[in-house]
């Protein structure tokens, strides 16, 4: 019995996963049994995803600067920048395509004979439908230049921080030998953020108990009854994108999809429970250096996938928008879904420092094409919440395969030492540091 006691403890202390599953079905529960209670834990799971975003901006900038501060060429994080981004367009185009096909076939919205006229925003949906109506398309282009590079860091907005993390690394990097202590200062500030980082995810349990308590508790199965099609529509279709698009890309890699969401299992769960996928980005970060993906190119394509590979966005705003125009019945040709598909593109890539980015971007994207009533957000508000979770899971999913198949790509992908690490095993040597693998980056395969 002891030696039992033993190992379930041990479980408990050394298995995230393990921990946050216990947390969100004891969570799932309060929710249900005492909606009230359920709903008053929400301070919980807001705490603990504050705590990760105040994380973020460091853990970028550090990342960012050791990354390319330690490079051998800057033309080759360049061209790294721009294979990323190609790829960033495909995949998220998928995504849309996918949407959009899938609500086309089915029609889950046909039959709702929603009246526009007669649906009024309030709430919080009011709020974002205004923050969406003075968003542009260009806005992310517009927006991405701080007022101070303190204001980056203080907003939170991913895109600035990006952008002056790049330039620093690059001022950095264009001081040559002066430079290095710099980039060694600022490698060991990092390392410093990453223990703080791994002290905060012991509380991930607790946020997710509180997100998931709140969530069951204030929407439960009765906001679910109603649009529980289209919510289980949502989430099949999320999970065909992360097993077979991201699966079949993963394979052309060389590994397999479902060996890597076991890798990343504490991730996957820690969003559900909290929908929020930015929640873990610094640890994404370290399991992919670890993984055999060199630190220049993770440390370079995750921020920047943030802004730019939001595929569980793109496949939540093709389902939305489309449902809407169909409960409004409201009929739309090939070549008026193709330019709101456009449209999508555009506007999705501004979602990075929003708060609930994706309904701010749809209700955004609807101002913008004008054919279809932005009131219409109201009909899907209510589980905007259960969509958001999987919006996140196919989002982190993406993300994950991003960055190997850039460092594929390049032809710097350590596949050996993935596939020991993907089985559980602990590779022969040690990842490769920063100054030993760039210089392959920088003048690797076009």
């Amino acid at each position: 019995m002891s030696s039992a006691t033993s190992a379930l403890r041990t479980a408990f202390t050394t298995r995230l996963w393990l921990t946050v599953l216990v947390a969100l079905a004891l969570g799932a529960a309060l929710g249900l049994v005492a909606p009230d209670a359920g709903a008053s834990m929400q301070p919980l799971g807001d705490g603990f995803i504050s705590l990760i975003r105040m994380l973020v901006g460091p853990v970028i900038f550090c990342t960012i600067v050791t990354g390319i501060a330690s490079a051998g060429a800057l033309a080759g994080m360049g061209r790294i920048g721009v294979k990323a981004l190609v790829y960033f367009e495909a995949v998220t185009t998928i995504a849309l395509i996918i949407g959009l096909v899938v609500m086309d076939v089915l029609r889950p919205g046909d039959g709702v004979h929603a009246d526009p006229d007669a649906i009024k925003l309030t709430g919080k949906a009011s709020q974002y439908a205004s923050e969406g109506e003075h968003q542009h398309w260009y806005d992310f282009l517009v927006n991405i230049i701080p007022h101070s590079v303190v204001s980056a860091f203080v907003d939170g907005n991913v895109l600035q921080i990006l952008l002056v993390s790049v330039l620093f690394a690059i001022a950095v990097r264009m001081l040559g030998v002066r430079g290095e202590p710099i980039s060694r200062g600022v490698e060991r500030v990092g390392e410093a953020v990453f223990g703080i980082v791994r002290l905060v995810m012991y509380l991930a349990p607790v946020g997710a108990f509180g997100a998931m308590a709140y969530t069951t508790g204030k929407f439960g199965t009765k906001t679910l009854t109603s649009l529980g099609g289209f919510v289980g529509l949502f989430w099949a279709t999320g999970i065909f994108f992360c097993l077979v698009v991201l699966g079949v890309v993963a394979r052309l890699c060389g590994i397999r999809i479902l060996a890597l969401y076991r890798y990343f299992k504490d991730e996957l769960l820690i969003t559900v429970g909290t929908a929020n996928y930015e929640a873990v980005m610094p640890q994404l970060i370290e399991k992919l250096e670890r993984l055999g993906c060199p630190k220049p190119i993770v440390g370079l394509v995750v921020p920047s996938g943030y802004a730019f590979n939001s595929d569980g966005v793109c496949l939540y705003m093709g389902f939305a928008g489309l449902y809407i125009a169909q409960a409004f019945d409201i009929q739309l040709s090939l070549w008026e879904q193709i330019g709101l598909l456009a449209v999508f593109l555009l506007t999705s890539k501004g979602g990075a420092g929003i708060a609930g980015a994706g309904f701010v971007l749809l209700a955004a994207t609807l101002s913008t094409t004008g054919s279809i009533p932005v009131a219409g957000i109201m009909l899907i508000f209510g589980v905007d919440r259960f969509l958001s979770m999987m919006r996140g899971i196919v989002s982190l999913c993406g993300q994950m395969v991003a960055s190997i198949v850039v460092s594929r790509w390049e032809g710097v992908f350590d596949r050996e030492r993935a596939l020991v690490v993907l089985a559980g095993g602990t590779p022969a040597e040690p990842a490769a540091e920063p100054a030993e693998t760039v210089p392959a980056v920088a003048q690797g395969n076009a």
